[in-house]
């Protein structure tokens, strides 16, 4: 198992503010797990790593909200979402297609409309102030983000980074 255990959610931000630099146009990011175990925080670091001036918040009632920073940032909240042919109502599809990177909150509930290549982050509370983020990948690209984000991730305060040997296939 690979992956991170944060103490408090200024680690969760950095986490994402450390994920930032290592993506590229395409790249798509699945976050899951319990409800305030942190999602929107790692996308708040992602998005100010990615130089979004305005504040990120979950686009829970939206669906999908659109940040422009170095890279437009699509950060879709799936929630709320019912069956996976509402998501042609947003064009799904078609932005994680886009120009940008993607971020897809509680992606795991319609595992039929994942991209084909992207890295998923299942996170869990197991205390008031800390977090358990498991890694897996799919595709070639979301495997090499894995590690990369691992090694990115070494030194950061209340992270700890828990690195397997294993981070091709379904598994990181």
């Amino acid at each position: 198992m690979s992956g991170f255990e944060t103490t408090g959610a200024d680690a969760t931000v950095a986490l994402g503010r450390a994920l930032a630099p290592l993506v590229r146009a395409g790249d798509g990011l699945v976050l899951s797990g319990d409800l305030g175990a942190g999602k929107t925080q790692l996308t708040k670091g992602f998005a100010a790593g990615l130089e979004v001036p305005e504040v990120v918040t979950s686009p829970t009632f939206n669906i999908l909200l659109v940040h422009q920073g170095r890279l437009p940032l699509y950060h879709f909240d799936l929630y709320r979402l019912e069956h996976s042919d509402q998501l042609e109502d947003v064009d799904y599809w078609g932005t994680l297609e886009a120009d940008g990177v993607s971020v897809v909150e509680w992606g795991d509930r319609f595992p039929e409309a994942m991209p084909l290549d992207y890295l998923a982050a299942h996170m869990t509370i197991t205390a008031d102030e800390t977090r358990e983020i498991v890694l897996s990948s799919q595709g070639t690209r979301g495997a090499e983000l894995a590690r990369t984000w691992l090694g990115a991730c070494t030194g950061l305060a209340d992270v700890v980074v828990r690195n397997s040997d294993s981070h091709g296939g379904d598994t990181a």
